[in-house]
């Protein structure tokens, strides 16, 4: 995973680096199929914002967030990237366990479970 983190009006300190490099370690917790995420901190009077684009295989996801202070944002940031990154899981692993459902091929007509016929009907 290549990390670029810049700071728009600001330096971005090592303290904030490891901050969000702990923080995305939740993420590729996840799905570590990330392939590079850029960051861009930015302070504008007292809102802090945080933006982060990752570029996983086959999908980009965007997420910011503007607290008041920069760490909360991170935290919040992180929040909802991790829904995005945990729903796009489930959409890319969710398609190969769905079962096809049997058809008779001369009626066209699906059939009933043992336990969904009705009761005193002999199977066969």
């Amino acid at each position: 995973m290549n990390l670029n983190l810049t700071g728009n009006p600001l330096d971005s300190t090592p303290a904030l680096r490891d901050y969000v490099v702990a923080k995305l370690d939740r993420i590729t917790r996840h799905f570590d199929h990330v392939i590079d995420v850029n960051v861009v901190l930015a302070v504008d009077k007292l809102r802090h914002k945080v933006e982060v684009n990752l570029h996983t295989r086959g999908k980009d996801i965007h997420a910011e967030a503007i607290e008041a202070d920069m760490y909360a944002a991170i935290d919040v940031l992180i929040d909802k990237l991790d829904r995005q990154v945990v729903k796009h899981k489930e959409k890319l692993t969710g398609h190969r366990h769905e079962g096809a459902v049997k058809r008779d091929v001369t009626t066209g007509e699906t059939p009933l479970a043992p336990a969904a016929r009705a009761p005193g009907v002999a199977n066969g």
